[in-house]
Formats: C-alpha cells, sequence, structure tokens
C-alpha cells in the first residue's frame, strides 16, 4: 500500500539524505536539483557540507515538481519516527513506536479505531508489565502533539498492513542500521546469532547477560515457537534504551507464543550492570548467550576481587572477557550450554593464561570455533566463540576440546558447518575433519602458552599433502572450465534504441490479479502441539535456489499440509537476501516442496517467458522497491515480488531477452566454480612445488 505523505511540522527538517529518500533517488540528485533549480528550499541549519531544510518546504517543492515519490507506509512511519522532535534520542521514538504496537497486538482493536492517548498507552502496557509501562511512560508528552498524532498513526497503519510484531521488526532493523553509524550500536547479525544458537541447543529459559537490543534473545524464542515449545527469556542489559527494545520485541513475540502455548511464561528484563548490579544472582539457564563488549577494562576489578563467581581464578584487569565468561558460567544450569562471542586474542594473552587453563582443567570450556573475518562490522577481525558447560562434580572432566576453523570449511551455511562439528564431537564415534574440526586432549593445550587458537592445533589445509597426479589433471580441467567461462557471456552492443528502454509498465499486484501470474510461499507448518501426526518431507531451500541442486532441506509437517510444489517454468526466489536472486527451476528442482525462506513466482507462459521475468525482477535497483527490512543485522532484506513493476513487450522479444538473462545465470554459476577451483588449485601447486611433490615445466 502507498499512502500521500502527510506534510511534517515546521520545525521538522531534512538532510539531503532524508530529501533522497522522500523522492527515491541518490544524493548526487539532489545537489544536482540545489544548482539547477533557484526555487529549492534555501538551508535553514547544518553545516556547509550537511545542510538541513525545513521539511514542510522540501515536500511542497518535491511535490510542485513531480517527484515527490510515493512511498510505502513502511517507509513513511520510519520518516515520522526520525523526525519526531521531541525525542531525546532516535531509540525514544522507536521505543514509543513499540508500545503502540504491542498494545495493538495484545488488544487486538477494531478496524479505524484511534490510538490511545499517551496516558491510556501507559495504562495498557501497565496491565503487560509494570517495569515496561514506566520505561515509556518517561518517553510520553503528557498530553497529545500534532507530531506525536502523526507518528503513533503511520506505526498504527503499518502495524495493521504487516501486523505488530513484523512492523515493529523492520523499525528496529532501520534503527540498528541508523544507530550503527549515529552511535556505535552493532547487533549480533543473524548469521552469528544462528551459528551460537546451534552450540546452544534448546533450553526451557535462556539468558543474555548484555542482550543490547535483544537480537540473540528473540531468535531463541521464535526458533522455539517453530518447534512448537517455549523458552522463557531473562536478559539484562545496561543501557535503558536497548533494554526497552528488548523488552518490546520480545514481548511481540511472547503474544504470539500465547497463542500455541497459553502456559508460556513472559520475558524478564532488567536494566543494570551485570558485573557489578547482577539483577538475577539466583538465576540458573539452560542456554545461556551473550556478545558482550571487548576491551573495557574498567569492569570492576577492584570491586570484585572477592566475588564467588571466580571459582576459575582472578580475571584480569585486561582480561574483561574472562570475567564475562565466569558470569555466563555461574549462571547455567546443570547439563546447560553457554555460548559467548570472544576476541581473538582472549584465546592466547599471556595474562589470562591461569584462567584458561583452570577452565579447560575442569572441562568447563568444551569448544573454541574461529569465526570468519567480517562477520561483525565495524570489526573486520575474525572472531572466536566458546562454548562452555558447567562441570558435574561427580563426574570426571570429558578431556577433550573441539576446535573449529570455520575458514576452512566446505562451502555450506556456516552455521550447519559448526552445528555438524558440535554434533559429531558429542557423539561417541567421533570423526574429525582435517584442516576443518578436531579434537585436542588437555594435556596437549595445557603448555606454558595455554593457547586455544584452533589454527594452532589445526593443520593447515596446504599440509595435507595433494596427489601430484590429480593435481596435473585438475589444471587440465581448469583449463576447458577457462573456455567454457569465455564463450559463456551473452554477445550484446551499444546501441541509443532498445525494446526495452521505452517499454510500458505493468504492476505484479494488477498481474496478481488478471490471474497471469500467482506468486506462492511455503506453507506455514503448524505449531499445535496436538496429536496430529507430523512427517518429515524434503524441501527446497534458499542455498537450493541459488545454486540450482536438488532440493536438500528438511522440515516437519502434518500430512495434509503440503507446501507447493515447483512446476517446469516456476521463478523461485529466496524470500531474504541482500540481492533479488530470481532463478528459473532447474529440471532437479521440479516437483520439489517449497521450504522456510523460498517463493515461487507461476506466470502464463502464453504471455510471458519465464527466463525474461526472473531477469527484469533480478534487477539491481529493484531491491530498494521489493525490499523490507528483514530481522538481521546484516543488511539482508525481506523480498516481496510483488511491490515490483515489470516491462511489456512482445514474447518474442521477451524470449530473446530471457535467453540472455539465462546464459548471464549460467555464467555466473561458472565463474563462481572457476573461482573456487583456481583458488584450491593455486594453493595445491603451491604446496606442491614447496614439498617437492611437483616441478617446474621447462
Amino acid at each position: 500500500m502507498t499512502t500521500e505523505p502527510t506534510l511534517a511540522p515546521s520545525e521538522t527538517t531534512l538532510t539531503a539524505s532524508g530529501i533522497a529518500r522522500l523522492a527515491n533517488v541518490g544524493r548526487a540528485a539532489v545537489s544536482n536539483w540545489r544548482r539547477r533549480y533557484a526555487d529549492f528550499p534555501t538551508p535553514v541549519g547544518g553545516t556547509p557540507t550537511s545542510p538541513s531544510f525545513d521539511a514542510r518546504e522540501v515536500e511542497h517543492w518535491l511535490r510542485r515538481h513531480g517527484r515527490l515519490h510515493q512511498a510505502g507506509t513502511d517507509e513513511w512511519a520510519w520518516r515520522h519516527i526520525e523526525s519526531y522532535q521531541p525525542a531525546a534520542q532516535l531509540s525514544d521514538a522507536l521505543g514509543i513506536a513499540g508500545a503502540l504496537l504491542l498494545v495493538r497486538a495484545d488488544q487486538s482493536p477494531a478496524a479505524g479505531t484511534a490510538p490511545p492517548a499517551p496516558k491510556q498507552l501507559v495504562t495498557r502496557l501497565r496491565a503487560l508489565d509494570p517495569g515496561l509501562a514506566t520505561m515509556v511512560g518517561t518517553l510520553l508528552p503528557k498530553q497529545w502533539t500534532a507530531q506525536l498524532s502523526t507518528l503513533l498513526g503511520a506505526v498504527d497503519q503499518l502495524g495493521v498492513e504487516q501486523g505488530p510484531e513484523s512492523a515493529f521488526e523492520y523499525l528496529h532493523h532501520r534503527y540498528v542500521s541508523s544507530a550503527h553509524s549515529m552511535s556505535g550500536l552493532a547487533g549480533t547479525p543473524d548469521t552469528v546469532a544462528e551459528v551460537m544458537l546451534a552450540l546452544a541447543g534448546p533450553g526451557d529459559v535462556t539468558f543474555d547477560f548484555t542482550s543490547g537490543t535483544g537480537s540473540i534473545l528473540r531468535m531463541a524464542a521464535d526458533r522455539a515457537l517453530t518447534r512448537g515449545a517455549a523458552t522463557r527469556c531473562y536478559a539484562q542489559e545496561i543501557n535503558p534504551r536497548y533494554a526497552l527494545i528488548t523488552m518490546l520485541r520480545l514481548w511481540l513475540l511472547h503474544l504470539r507464543t500465547r497463542r500455541s502455548r497459553p502456559d508460556a511464561a513472559p520475558p524478564v528484563v532488567h536494566v543494570g550492570d551485570s558485573l557489578l548490579a547482577d539483577a538475577l544472582p539466583d538465576l540458573r539457564a539452560d542456554v545461556v548467550v551473550a556478545n558482550f563488549p571487548f576491551g573495557v577494562h574498567e569492569w570492576g576489578h577492584d570491586k570484585l576481587a572477592y566475588d564467588p563467581r571466580w571459582t576459575y581464578g582472578l580475571p584480569p584487569r585486561t582480561e574483561p572477557e574472562l570475567a564475562w565468561v565466569q558470569h555466563a558460567l555461574a549462571h547455567l544450569a546443570p547439563g546447560g550450554t553457554a555460548v559467548v562471542l570472544m576476541p581473538p586474542a582472549a584465546a592466547s594473552r599471556p595474562a589470562g593464561r591461569r584462567v584458561r587453563a583452570e577452565l579447560i582443567r575442569r572441562g568447563a570450556l568444551r569448544a573454541v570455533v574461529a569465526l570468519p573475518a567480517g562477520l561483525m562490522p565495524p570489526t573486520g577481525i575474525g572472531l572466536h566463540v566458546w562454548v562452555l558447560t558447567q562441570p558435574d562434580p561427580h563426574q570426571p572432566p570429558p578431556g577433550d576440546l573441539l576446535v573449529v576453523n570455520t575458514t576452512t570449511a566446505p562451502d555450506q551455511p556456516l552455521a550447519d558447518t559448526v552445528a555438524t562439528a558440535w554434533s559429531a564431537y558429542r557423539s561417541p564415534a567421533y570423526a574429525e575433519l582435517p584442516g576443518v574440526h578436531r579434537t585436542v586432549s588437555a594435556i596437549d593445550v595445557l603448555d606454558d602458552q595455554v593457547d586455544l587458537t584452533p589454527q594452532r592445533h589445526l593443520p593447515h589445509t596446504g599440509d595435507l599433502a595433494a596427489d601430484p597426479a590429480r593435481v596435473i589433471a585438475r589444471i587440465s580441467e581448469f583449463d576447458k572450465l577457462l573456455d567454457q567461462l569465455r564463450r559463456g557471456l551473452p554477445a550484446v552492443r551499444q546501441t541509443p534504441d532498445t525494446p526495452l528502454r521505452d517499454a510500458p509498465q505493468a504492476d505484479v499486484a494488477d498481474l496478481i490479479r488478471s490471474g497471469s501470474i500467482s506468486v506462492h510461499r511455503a506453507t506455514a507448518r503448524s505449531r499445535s502441539t496436538g496429536t496430529t501426526a507430523t512427517a518429515t518431507a524434503v524441501v527446497l531451500t534458499a542455498a537450493d535456489i541459488l545454486s540450482g541442486s536438488p532440493a536438500t532441506g528438511t522440515t516437519t509437517r502434518t500430512d495434509d499440509e503440503p507446501g507447493p510444489e515447483v512446476r517446469p517454468g516456476d521463478i523461485l526466489v529466496p524470500v531474504i537476501g541482500r540481492r533479488i536472486s530470481a532463478r528459473v527451476a532447474a529440471p532437479e528442482q521440479v516437483g520439489a516442496e517449497l521450504g522456510p525462506g523460498t517463493q515461487l513466482i507461476r506466470v502464463d507462459t502464453t504471455r510471458f517467458d519465464p527466463w525474461f521475468i526472473s531477469g527484469v525482477i533480478s534487477r539491481t535497483d529493484n531491491l530498494r522497491i521489493a525490499g523490507r527490512a528483514a530481522s538481521t543485522g546484516n543488511g539482508a532484506v525481506r523480498i516481496d515480488v510483488r511491490r515490483l513493476s515489470i516491462p511489456v513487450l512482445p514474447l518474442s522479444q521477451q524470449r530473446a531477452y530471457g535467453e540472455a538473462f539465462r546464459r548471464l545465470v549460467e555464467f555466473r554459476a561458472t565463474l563462481e566454480r572457476a573461482s573456487a577451483t583456481g583458488a584450491t588449485l593455486a594453493r595445491e601447486i603451491s604446496d606442491g612445488l614447496t614439498s617437492g611433490d611437483l616441478g617446474i615445466s621447462s
């Protein structure tokens, strides 16, 4: 749905970036307008390099010149949050928006009901959580203001269109993206959270003592709900604004959980310093997860010198991460698992050697996983994940430490690599994967350094001898692959006039209504805990779509709820991604069932060529139109193809373009294969030369 913009109050200002979003153009276009048009509004504030403009004047100018983009409700809601002036910080406006959405989710008002006044909002929140009501009450003005009314109205409409929980997740994603550049907020990306939860496993009670805005906890609770279970979430966060966002996100998900699990307990969130003022000293959780701040040397070393949590030794002042590790263990129930994110230096710094040794000696530290670099912006280093369990004093320590180096893992999802290694480690018949994971005995770790860095204990892939004859054969195969790559690009030419340049556009939503196009997603899986028998189904995953491989995913379903099956000519699109990657179904995928995170477009082939449609909707610019922010911290968006339009061309011209798009998809696949093969081949040749197994041809 699109809405005509409500003019902002006169005190609201916009930067050039804000104007660009209003017009759906780049900042360069705004600079060009300022130079070309004498009537462009003059700056009212800011700096010469970053001026600000009166929002009302800007909107009038854009409308007058026909440049005001008809943004969706989601975009307008976010703009009103950004421009809410009484808020001391952006998070304050987000907290107000989340409070309204939570009340709406709890009470399901009739359509058209006006948003509650500030006093009513606080009263309704108090019935859910008095602490939450108090926090929101400090953000609200005592009386209505025009800007507050506009903000609540836009957010309320977004909640009607997307549902309160999805609406707040969208707004949270926008907040994290903005707050990261303004205040240093770096949430836990979904990729990293998935790894941590794959290692932690399920539990009835989950605790995060540095929750940030609650991303790991929310993913844990959502996963439990998918399994038809529930986990009670406990959190502590030092920043009250982040704590409020955590509370709102968890409460919105809790309301959804209550529909299938009425006995589910509500989340508990405390504000405060977890080390200096532990709000939950008696809590023992099945799962403890944390992405705590690194390198904060003023963590309370002197005040906590005799703290009972230091059962593995007093952490040195320069080793705050080892204080957090012992805090996690202190809150772990017998049989539970703690998973914490660590800087790689914590595995080898001399100051922490004694505490590391005690963690190994008593069997508390079970695994150290090295992650690839760049997963946690803004840092570019590869972080570590430590997995800990509460030692049983009546049992001997396990003795072996699992080390995993995901940077050398096979080409598969990171969470799958880690989960496979952890599952193998806990099985009676463990088998290492050379270069990727192995177990190290405690005696081999407890030397003068107690260096836990996985790469130190794993052989380099270059240490694994390669068969010279196989290397020579792979060089020949690589030559053929390069020939295939050179011939893969479609023939193109420069021309001032092409059919696509001025082709009329048809909205996908209109084509769906006409019946010439349909969009299908995976069937929502039942979360019922009844006695209906379930079956395991093999389904198509997003990774299968991108690779063109047969279905490899699995899901459980009742026998009477199969998902949509893929037919020849169907266009497959992952629901979430950093770009739109549409692919026409490969023969091996036909007949497969759609899995979670996938969608398909089915076209009338008498009017549309599937390869043409897949090519035009994969255009880079379309991501801005079709994308709605997903609950991720890695820039991925939720793709709604119904928001797009497609050019209208005769079928014969569509097929010509479609053939070019098909060849480009094959070219990309060949290019990726050549890149991976070339890197491996270069390493094997280098290793063969240095080992003497290969010689240089004259």
